[in-house]
């Protein structure tokens, strides 16, 4: 049974699933889906062409598939797709995707937290378990892989792609694609090591993380190109899915990796 208020307006054309809350001036429009279990906050604004999927949860003044604030947008009906267990913060605002990206969806994987005043701009790609923190802002067109997490008021220009399990620094302007396993940070952002903090909390091993570090270290800090550097760790380390998600992400990116960090590199030398 759904608990409706009664200062809700919730359309005759949404289709609600079973034990769902809307709380009191919150805004369901047409052609919208809501899972399972999911709440729906008061003043909340859920859009057109919104599918959500089950037990996911939008806090006051968060707004979900409003049309993308972009000029090629000319009226088309696009849409938002978001999984299971979502959690959508305050203020926060996912917009719908555009034709002209090819694409015309916004997507948000299960389990992901998009926190406070934190912004999903038109096509982009959020996967499973990412956390996007407070003040977040992210262009159009931006892939980030699951377990990823972009530290607050950190932003991701279009068209940029972030690699599973990387963590983005606080305050952070991401201009190139950050690769998988990743921690970085500084200005310009930069490769200041392996996410080792996090790896550990997922299960990760030891080793496999010696492995990754070592991957890294190849590629940056043995005087190689970005290109040589990977041939390099193929022909020198096994075949596994964190050596092949490495190199598969590096060469397939259109905007370049981000570079080292200088200090880092200034360190190397001096030892």
């Amino acid at each position: 049974m759904n608990k409706i208020h009664p200062l809700a307006s919730v359309s005759p054309k949404a289709v609600l699933g079973d034990g769902i809350e809307i709380g009191p001036y919150a805004f369901i429009d047409d052609d919208v889906k809501i899972g399972d279990g999911s709440i729906i906050h008061p003043h909340a604004t859920i859009f057109k062409y919104v599918t959500m999927g089950k037990n996911c949860e939008v806090f006051p003044g968060a707004v979900v598939g409003a049309i993308p604030q972009d000029l090629k947008f000319d009226g088309e009906v696009t849409y938002v797709e978001i999984g299971d267990r979502v959690t959508i913060r305050e203020c926060a605002t996912v917009n719908r995707g555009t034709k002209a990206s090819g694409k015309g969806v916004t997507r948000i994987g299960d389990d992901t937290l998009v926190m406070s005043y934190s912004h999903v701009a038109h096509d982009c790609n959020i996967g499973k378990h990412c956390i996007l923190v407070s003040y977040v802002g992210v262009a159009g067109e931006t892939d980030i892989d699951d377990w990823a997490i972009l530290g607050g008021n950190s932003m991701a220009h279009q068209f940029t792609k972030i690699g599973c399990h990387a963590m983005v620094g606080g305050c952070s302007r991401v201009i190139k694609d950050v690769p998988p396993y990743v921690l970085c940070g500084h200005e310009p952002i930069s490769y200041v090591g392996v996410n080792i903090v996090g790896l550990r909390r997922r299960g990760f091993s030891s080793d496999v993380i010696r492995t990754i570090k070592d991957i890294y270290e190849t590629i940056y800090y043995s005087g190689y190109n970005i290109a040589d550097g990977c041939a390099q760790v193929e022909a020198s380390f096994p075949q596994s899915e964190e050596r092949d998600n490495i190199l598969n992400f590096i060469r397939a990116s259109k905007r370049g990796i981000i570079k080292a960090s200088e200090s880092l590199s200034r360190d190397r030398s001096i030892e």
